[in-house]
């Protein structure tokens, strides 16, 4: 019944009536008025929308109101859903992130939690999240959490699955609620884009940046402050099509995901020529880095740890760490009680409460 319930979700997002599927049974007696029901299109009134600073690009660089480059460190929580359902949803866990000394906080949505919990109800979640993020100082990255190949319906597996209509309608309803919002800086428009060696299908960088682009144009008809993030093909690493071919907007960014086992050592040289580059020219933020004690020595992890962090910082590039929950790995949390860091959790923390290191390139124009 659960599998049979999903599928309907699904198809009924295919047809581009996901938000229908979600409206309450009409109790007895009442007149269905569907003509008044409407899509929450309006932004939400917070008094502390202006609170933090707007995130602008200029250039290659996320800059404040003053033009200054923001370097931006932080971390991946767990969906929201899964976080509320097992106990761990409140303000403290946005205090404990900022303790990391992150200054970003990426919130990942993924579809089948989104169908779920129902618009409404997942828009109070972010509601809090972006409410407790802006009393501790914390951005938000909201990152439609798919991952697979959106040109032709197949995915990963089933927690991934959405639809190109799903996905508008999402970034439609995203841009409306938190328009004029400072504290939501960042729109991540599809989490990690892959054919999986062609077991997903196919889809050419045409194609893919056509998609983006009328993503882009949905939130911005609604929204102009909130920066839209693009993620390259390889599960969000390689941005090698930007060489030729960027997408065809104004004041976005790209997202790469430089986990240790994309590449042989030697690592430097190989991010270069797979999305450092990008930097010279766009704004780029590795919006998930990590290891796993699991995989690797533990020589082995901190070498990846040190170098990916430096190599970064050296181009101007911002990072998030995935994840400070103690089931989503790599985790940067061993346990919730008592509460304590992994290994990986305490090198980031500690990464990030140290200044930047130089950059050794020159920025882009």
């Amino acid at each position: 019944m659960k599998r049979l319930a999903t599928a309907l979700l699904v198809n009924a997002a295919l047809l581009g009536l996901g938000a229908l599927a979600q409206n309450a049974p009409v109790p007895a007696g009442k007149v269905n008025d569907w003509w008044h029901k409407s899509f929450p299109t309006r932004p939400v009134n917070s008094p502390d929308a202006k609170k933090l600073p707007l995130i602008s690009v200029r250039g290659n660089r996320f800059v404040d109101p003053d033009g200054n480059p923001v370097l931006f460190r932080g971390v991946n929580i767990a969906d929201p859903d899964k976080l509320e359902t097992q106990g761990h949803w409140s303000k403290d866990l946005f205090v404990k992130v900022k303790q990391t000394g992150a200054t970003v906080v990426r919130i990942p949505v993924h579809p089948v939690a989104w169908r779920g919990r129902g618009i409404a109800n997942y828009l109070g979640l972010l509601d809090q999240a972006v409410k407790w993020s802006t009393e501790n100082g914390l951005y938000v990255d909201i990152d439609w959490h798919s991952i697979g190949n959106l040109k032709d319906g197949l995915f990963q597996d089933p927690m991934y699955e959405t639809s190109l209509p799903e996905t508008l309608n999402f970034w439609r309803v995203m841009a409306a609620h938190f328009d004029g919002n400072n504290t939501v800086a960042f729109f991540e428009l599809f989490n990690e884009p892959t054919t999986f060696n062609g077991r997903l299908g196919s889809v050419t960088w045409g194609e893919w940046r056509e998609i983006n682009e009328d993503m882009i144009t949905v939130i911005r008809g609604y929204n102009r402050g909130a920066i839209p993030l693009v993620a390259g093909f390889d599960w969000a690493y390689d941005l090698t099509p930007l060489r030729l071919s960027p997408i065809r907007a104004e004041r976005i960014g790209y997202v790469t995901h430089p986990y240790p086992d994309k590449r042989k050592q030697p690592w430097s040289p190989k991010w270069e020529e797979d999305f450092g580059f990008a930097a010279d020219h766009y704004p780029v933020i590795a919006t998930e880095i990590g290891y796993s004690s699991e995989y690797g020595s533990k020589a082995e992890n901190d070498g990846y740890a040190n170098e990916i962090t430096t190599y970064l910082e050296s181009r101007g590039i911002g990072w998030i760490v995935w994840c400070f929950d103690a089931e989503w790995g790599p985790t940067m949390i061993s346990s919730w009680e008592p509460f304590a860091l992994t290994d990986q959790g305490r090198f980031f923390s500690d990464a990030m409460h140290r200044e930047p290191g130089p950059l050794v390139h020159s920025p882009g124009k």
